[in-house]
């Protein structure tokens, strides 16, 4: 179970790297004036993307298989599970977010500044802290 709760934790901790990274990528995107430049990013948050969607599949496997192992327990003291599972769905919904996003750009349908992708950015951040206090601290 070592080797499970391990591979869970290095894909969840690669997946985050992209969820820290594409964002940033939008924010230059969005502040792109050459065609040349413009291309480039988009091809790196293309690549960054399709790289990033399997490592986050991995995640949830490992983190389902690790939960799995508790036979999913959800009962009285795991109010931090719940918690957590539904700040898991949020950040599936954020990954799927930052494809649509992505296409946009590509399609040159881009309709928002590079000050709201920076703001964009910082919300992986704040539920990573929220999720490793939740899991080391379980305050619930």
């Amino acid at each position: 179970m070592l080797w499970v709760k391990a591979f869970h934790l290095i894909f969840v901790i690669s997946w985050f790297a992209g969820l820290f990274y594409l964002p940033r990528l939008f924010v230059n995107q969005a502040m792109a004036t050459e065609p040349v430049e413009i291309a480039r990013l988009n091809l790196m948050a293309g690549k960054l993307y399709r790289f990033m969607t399997p490592i986050a599949a991995l995640a949830l496997i490992f983190g389902i298989w690790t939960w799995a192992y508790y036979d999913f327990y959800i009962g009285p003291g795991w109010v931090w599970m719940h918690i957590k599972l539904t700040l898991v769905a949020f950040l599936i919904a954020y990954h799927a977010w930052c494809g649509k996003i992505y296409r946009d750009f590509a399609a040159g349908k881009n309709a928002r500044s590079h000050v709201w992708y920076r703001v964009f950015n910082e919300v992986p951040v704040l539920v990573l802290v929220a999720v490793v206090i939740l899991v080391i601290v379980k305050p619930f």
